[in-house]
């Protein structure tokens, strides 16, 4: 009597690149109060592609990553490329993942390619830190940019600002440091909640990039070197 193949067990590989594009495509809007709307990228197909093709570029390993957390995406940056502080010039130029956005600048994106460029180029920075926010999903009211901790959002949007931070950590961000980008309000938030939940063992602040573009314009190098140190600093412990 033949007996009955078998098929071979293939072993399932899990890169950092699936679990954050799994982690992006499964987010659920928090509830938010009339007026707001919820700016959800990823439920475009387009930028989801684009998101795709980053991510595969830079995060097909199993490697941690250092968060590195913003507030929450704007309408000319990741709101349309799916990717945190990324515009699309610098989603084609910089990145190398072609688009047929608009060739528009975003300040915060000027910025951070100019740091990432000092830190080593894209490869390199990308291989020890991960870009993300506090919240994942951006806001706007009245057509503008809403920050999650402006208009009485926070208490709406804790919630899923707790949950999106647990299931970075669960795909591959490390507990020991993290940046935070603001030093006011956004580190503010994350300390309290972190003091809650224990998400990092230290946290390094800096400079918001839209604050060094707006304000402190001339002073560019300065910040850059802020932000290397706090690279270096979440990097050696």
């Amino acid at each position: 009597m033949a007996l009955a193949r078998t098929r071979p067990q293939v072993a399932l590989v899990s890169t950092f690149a699936s679990r954050a594009y799994r982690f992006y495509t499964r987010l659920t809007p928090p509830r938010v109060p009339a007026g707001v709307e919820v700016m959800n990228p990823y439920q475009d197909r387009v930028a989801r592609g684009y998101a795709r093709q980053f991510l595969d570029r830079y995060f097909d390993d199993d490697d941690p990553r250092v968060l590195m957390l913003g507030i929450n995406p704007g309408r000319f940056g990741a709101g349309i490329t799916g990717v945190t502080f990324t515009d699309p010039i610098a989603l084609a130029d910089a990145l190398g993942v072609e688009n047929h956005l608009p060739r528009r600048h975003e300040l915060s994106s000027v910025f951070v390619y100019r740091m990432i460029e000092a830190f080593g180029g894209p490869h390199a920075f990308y291989r020890r830190f991960f870009l993300t926010a506090l919240s994942p999903l951006g806001y706007t009211k009245g057509g503008k940019n809403l920050n999650y901790y402006d208009g009485g959002l926070l208490p709406h949007v804790t919630p899923f600002i707790v949950r999106s931070i647990e299931q970075q950590l669960a795909m591959g961000g490390r507990r020991d440091h993290a940046v935070v980008l603001g030093t006011g309000q956004n580190t503010d938030v994350l300390q309290r909640l972190n003091d809650r939940h224990g998400f990092f063992e230290r946290i390094h602040a800096v400079e918001h990039p839209r604050f060094i573009m707006q304000y402190r314009r001339k002073r560019l190098d300065e910040f850059v070197a802020r932000y290397l140190e706090a690279c270096a600093a979440a990097l050696t412990g």
